[in-house]
């Protein structure tokens, strides 16, 4: 048995003591910022991989008088460190110092530390030690209390509250072992246990629905990590660390059976989209439910139990912040009275005034610390039996009067369209498109449910505006549209740059997929409206679409950059001889094969190849009647070479055309919009631009929303 210390933030003390009984600890002792415990080394190492709060696990080596930093040299040479480490391993010294500490300065105190290490060793065998602050083999941990001092071996390395999933470098307002405590407070492994769903309308980059989803999952929270301290330390048991190991990665399998919901919400697209990352990363694809949403429109999900919502609002810290924060907890208090009766609602606040306009009586009140501020999370059981009316205490925020300019608008386009959609057999188009400046959204109608696209406002418009506009529309296009206000889904469209799978980047980690079946042209598509920038069907291609019908009857029909295969349905069923779509996404061919089998399209003679269109043209030996090529403006695939529409588009149509038939046709299209065709590049082409022509009625507000090119060998 030995003596070890787990460090944690202050206020926090009883969370780890429960944590080091249950993983088998002895002699657990609360004390200032940490626990003491006594155990075998497989008991720290359990703590190292299953804390969820903890911040490091020490291993004490010896305490000693330290009144200056000669004492201090002395005591840490006292310590025979040819048991710890050899001269070839790097070492790193931190050092912590309480207020009364007779040594005070943390960085002579640790290089009075290193020096101790590094002389005796190299006394002993002639050489020393490096140092290496980053990543060391092993870590040595000082603590200066009074006139006496504590030498340990770090043996969790680096802080465990990093799990591994965050991008390194990236800013957190929420640590993800204070997350962990929270969620410990909010009795969150039981409410998981008995089926309960998680919401957290204010996620930020996810730290809260992942630290959630990996309590109920079982999933230790080191087991992500690549290294811990102990892994360089000489008095490592490699055997006992393989074991356990192995046992959390079991408990991890087993717990992949159990049912999660938990749902991260954000008003914030790059908060959204550093979330999703995290989530990959943590390994939860499926999961964990990310998407952005104002908290305006923050609701249970349909069929949903009462649950959980948790929010870690911002505090305030600077002047005048509190006071424009006001608003914030009033909308947030006035939605979990009204759409979360039943539920718990858990807010962790710096800021008691603001707590105040929350407007729920708190039933407990948990003192925790987030760095050097000092927080309450505060729990509010929703009665079902609460009064749902707004508050006597605060008016709701009247929409901005502006707003009825946009419903008129809509509504206008929205009368005048559908008399044309029923014309042509159409359920799905664009009904808005920024027509008011000032409200900058495209909203496209699916049948009963509507896909709202927010532009991403400049730099120089107020975000604050920006987002009480956005909360306005959202408020108003329900009833505008007639549709329920579940059916309304949000997305924020960016200008596409050249980053790594942003052309259809996912933004949603749920397995849920959002989808439904809508019609076009008397063919059905499985569109989702929730998961990804893109629907899985491009409304601006209607018209390219059924021209491809029209030139397909009895020709071998390729569609590259096939996507979700929807050109593929209209050749098909117009009766092309055979198919072949070529994408590089799993995801995306597959939801194409449910495309073709919706529509009756089966058999050998219409294949879903994978692969790099530019790689199978190079390869392919086929020759094809029609041709449809529309590639992303941008691609940077981990399975191919970046792809650039403007730079890359000749290559493309070269390779392209020479699988064509001598009157085969090969149609092109982009959605970029500052393209230009080279067809002085493609002399062996006529080259007819179609994009006039191949324009839907409902982007007739938009004509560059897309361009179209017709080629054909020249004679």
């Amino acid at each position: 048995m030995s003596a070890f210390f787990a460090t944690c933030a202050k206020g926090l003390e009883p969370l780890v003591a429960g944590e080091l009984r249950a993983l088998g600890a002895s002699a657990v002792e609360e004390r200032r910022a940490g626990c003491a415990f006594e155990g075998t080394l497989a008991v720290a190492y359990r703590a190292c991989l299953w804390s969820r709060v903890a911040n490091r696990v020490l291993l004490p080596l010896a305490t000693f008088p330290s009144a200056d930093g000669d004492q201090l040299y002395a005591g840490v040479r006292s310590i025979h460190w040819g048991d710890h480490l050899s001269a070839r391993e790097t070492i790193a010294v931190e050092f912590t110092a309480t207020a009364d500490a007779a040594v005070s300065h943390t960085h002579f105190g640790a290089l009075r530390t290193k020096d101790a290490i590094v002389d005796q060793l190299r006394d002993e065998t002639g050489a020393r030690p490096s140092v290496d602050v980053a990543s060391p083999d092993v870590r040595v941990h000082i603590y200066q209390h009074g006139s006496g001092a504590t030498c340990s071996i770090d043996l969790s390395g680096d802080s465990l509250h990093r799990r591994g999933y965050r991008e390194p470098g990236a800013p957190a307002p929420l640590k993800e072992n204070l997350a962990a405590a929270l969620l410990l407070l909010a009795n969150w492994p039981e409410r998981a246990r008995a089926g309960e769903p998680l919401i957290d309308p204010m996620c930020g980059s996810g730290t809260l629905p992942i630290e959630a989803a990996l309590i109920a999952l079982d999933r230790a929270p080191g087991l992500a990590r690549a290294r811990f301290g102990f892994h360089g330390w000489h008095g490592h048991d490699a055997a006992a660390w393989t074991e356990l190991a192995g046992e959390a990665r079991a408990r991890a399998a087993e717990g992949e059976q159990r049912r999660l919901d938990v749902r991260g919400y954000d008003v914030d697209g790059r908060a959204i989209h550093a979330a999703l990352s995290n989530v990959e990363r943590a390994g939860l694809h499926g999961r964990v439910h990310v998407e952005r949403r104002p908290l305006q429109v923050l609701a249970p999900v349909e069929d949903q139990r009462a649950g959980v919502v948790i929010a870690n609002p911002p505090y305030g810290e600077r002047l005048g912040e509190a006071e424009a924060l006001s608003p914030l907890y009033q909308e947030l208090g006035d939605i979990l009275r009204r759409k979360f009766p039943g539920w718990t609602g858990f807010v962790l606040t710096g800021n008691p005034e603001l707590a105040k306009k929350i407007g729920l009586r708190s039933a407990r009140r948990h003192i925790v610390w987030n760095g050097a501020i000092e927080c309450r999370l505060l729990e509010f059981p929703i009665s079902a039996e609460a009064p749902v009316d707004e508050p006597r205490w605060r008016k709701p925020r009247p929409p901005d009067p502006a707003i009825e300019m946009f419903k008129n608008r809509f509504v206008k386009n929205l009368r005048h369209l559908r008399k044309w959609a029923r014309r042509e057999d159409v359920t799905c188009f664009r009904a808005y498109d920024a027509d008011l400046p000032e409200y900058a959204v495209a909203v496209d109608v699916y049948e009963d449910a509507l896909h709202v696209q927010e532009y991403a406002p400049p730099s120089t418009v107020d975000a604050a505006r920006a987002e009480r506009r956005l909360a306005d529309i959202i408020t108003v296009l329900p009833e505008a549209a007639g549709v329920a206000p579940e059916n309304v889904f949000l997305k924020v469209r960016r200008r596409q740059r050249a980053i790594a799978g942003e052309q259809y980047q996912k933004l949603d980690a749920s397995g849920a997929r959002g989808e439904r079946e809508v019609r076009e042209g008397g063919h059905r598509f499985l569109v989702n409206l929730r998961d990804y920038i893109d629907t899985g069907l491009f409304l601006d291609h209607r018209r390219l679409r059924a021209l491809i019908a029209e030139l397909a009857p009895g020709r071998r029909f390729l569609n590259l950059f096939s996507y979700t295969a929807t050109a593929t349905v209209y050749a098909a069923r117009a009766g092309a001889r055979s198919s072949v779509s070529v994408d590089l996404s799993n995801t995306y061919l597959e939801w194409a094969r449910r495309n073709l089998e919706l529509n009756g399209v089966r058999g050998r003679d219409h294949e879903l190849i994978r692969a790099d269109c530019g790689e199978w043209l190079a390869a392919s030996q086929e020759k094809f009647g029609l041709i449809f090529a529309a590639p992303p403006t941008f691609s940077n695939s981990k399975m191919a070479e970046t792809f650039e529409v403007q730079r890359d588009h000749v290559a493309l149509l070269r390779a392209a055309g020479a699988l064509l038939e001598p009157d085969g046709v090969l149609l092109f299209s982009n959605h970029f919009r500052r393209f230009k065709m080279d067809s002085a590049a493609l002399p062996e082409f006529t080259v007819e631009n179609i994009t006039s022509k191949t324009i839907p009625p409902d982007f007739a507000r938009n004509p560059r929303v897309h361009n179209a090119w017709r080629l054909r060998r020249s004679l």
